[in-house]
């Protein structure tokens, strides 16, 4: 697919990982519409953004109630007159472990205010978001692509039931979406990321950023932008369809 000319969407565009997929497609001349909950966030990226030369436009959106993403799934084709890439990428975290247990005894386990929230966004929006997005690019007759960002922790990371479960399973509907949508000019794929330097995990102590690095191979974190480089290539490449590419610095879980 020719990135330039297109309107791509990503969720979570306000900052982090999405504003860097969105500066990257923006540069790269596609028209981006940026889905978040915070808007100075979403209006910050809308500006670097449109700074490119590009159309940028910011959406209030919760991604788990299914009327707001059909709201913005039209207002985005209405806005722009087409909708051909979807980012599926916000997402939270709610870590703890299955069980804590001291001296033989249970003394915690993971709640379910802390499972529901992360399934509910990471992994409900994700279906949401990819549902109506699909719909419309069914009726546009143009096809599109549709990106899940997954993670490394999708093998299995302790202390992330919840979180592993999503990533997971954004991973394996980008599979099954790739074998359900081919036939309508849609493909899909998903990212995983390793430990990647947002603005939460750089502002950790330097002790455990050390921790987390000394695990990867490459002895970093990756950046945001190589992320984004990732989604760029599914996006051009036309025979790729229904894979995950691992960024994670050779990292194992």
């Amino acid at each position: 697919m020719q990135i330039q000319g297109s309107t791509v969407v990503i969720t979570g565009g306000g900052r982090g990982i999405g504003r860097e997929l969105a500066k990257h497609f923006a540069g790269k001349g596609a028209n981006v519409a940026l889905l978040d909950l915070n808007q100075a966030d979403l209006d910050e990226t809308a500006k670097q953004c449109s700074a490119l030369g590009v159309t940028a436009r910011g959406y209030l959106c919760n991604v788990t109630r299914e009327a707001e993403v059909s709201t913005v799934m039209d207002a985005v084709v209405g806005d722009f007159g087409r909708l051909d890439v979807l980012v599926n990428n916000a997402g939270i975290v709610k870590d703890g472990l299955l069980l804590k247990v001291k001296d033989g005894k249970v003394v915690g386990k993971m709640t379910l205010e802390q499972w529901q929230p992360v399934i509910d966004v990471n992994l409900t929006g994700v279906f949401l978001c990819g549902r109506e997005a699909a719909e419309r690019m069914v009726a546009s007759g143009r096809g599109g692509v549709i990106i899940n960002i997954s993670s490394v922790s999708r093998h299995g990371n302790p202390g992330q039931t919840n979180y592993t479960a999503t990533k997971a399973g954004v991973a394996a509907m980008a599979e099954v979406w790739a074998k359900e949508l081919a036939r309508y000019g849609i493909r899909t794929g998903a990212i995983a990321p390793g430990y990647t330097a947002t603005e939460i995990l750089s502002a950790m102590r330097p002790e455990i950023l050390d921790k987390l690095t000394a695990a990867v191979p490459l002895r970093r974190l990756g950046t945001p932008g190589e992320i984004a480089q990732a989604a760029v290539f599914i996006v051009e490449n036309d025979f790729f369809t229904g894979r995950c590419v691992d960024v994670d610095g050779g990292l194992r879980i």
